[in-house]
């Protein structure tokens, strides 16, 4: 087993924030989690620590965030809310409050879950992605400006934390369908495990710091 770390997730009681919770305890690592209703974490395990907040209605974020970060290791952040997110940037602002409270306890690692359907920095979505978003998906429209947002705010302004984004092209639950890795190109439609043991992996790939890559399945 690795050296125990102790991760701090955002959006744990989340489909693949339970899946990326479940790994890491059963490594024997840390998790301390931020979530608004501490039950929906069924989880029972001695390394996992919960505390019951929000990121959207919290009078002292800066504090609680300071709290939070205190001795951890690495952040990820696997959070939406598509009908907030319509009108609202709310995982922009977040990230905005939260990079600065990391520098501020000393903790560099960041991983962000956006949305196959969101564009990387300086980069576009091929035709048949742009299709998709703009027809099927386009009621998360909300969802992609705001992913798209927090990366070029990570881009642009975070120079010095080792951040990465995982553009998932998340579908849903079920058996696994295999191993992801990363890919500038291709996007699969993966299970929420899936994508958990991706974001479990890459979160610890010194080679994926200031990437924000699709994944996809590795051909057998």
């Amino acid at each position: 087993m690795s050296p125990q770390k102790t991760f701090l997730v955002f959006g744990a009681t989340g489909q693949t924030g339970r899946h990326f919770t479940t790994l890491a305890l059963n490594d024997g690592h840390r998790v301390r989690a931020l979530v608004r209703t501490p039950k929906k974490l069924d989880i029972t395990d001695p390394n996992l620590e919960v505390h019951q907040g929000s990121i959207t209605d919290n009078p002292d974020l800066d504090a609680l965030l300071d709290a939070l970060l205190s001795g951890v290791d690495a952040v990820v952040c696997m959070i939406g809310d598509a009908p907030l997110q319509k009108t609202q940037k709310v995982n922009t602002a977040f990230v905005r409050t939260l990079i600065p409270a990391m520098r501020r306890q000393g903790v560099t690692r960041f991983l962000y879950q956006a949305g196959g359907l969101s564009a990387a920095p300086n980069r576009r979505l091929s035709p048949v992605i742009w299709l998709i978003r703009n027809t099927v998906a386009r009621g998360f429209i909300g969802q992609h400006r705001d992913n798209e947002a927090v990366m070029h705010y990570l881009s642009d302004e975070a120079h010095d934390i080792e951040w990465m984004a995982h553009r998932a092209g998340i579908g849903s639950d079920g058996p696994s369908k295999g191993e992801l890795e990363r890919s500038r190109t291709k996007v699969s439609v993966a299970t929420f495990g899936d994508c958990a043991a991706y974001n479990y992996r890459l979160i610890s790939d010194a080679s994926a710091i200031h990437s924000a890559d699709l994944s996809a399945y590795r051909k057998k």
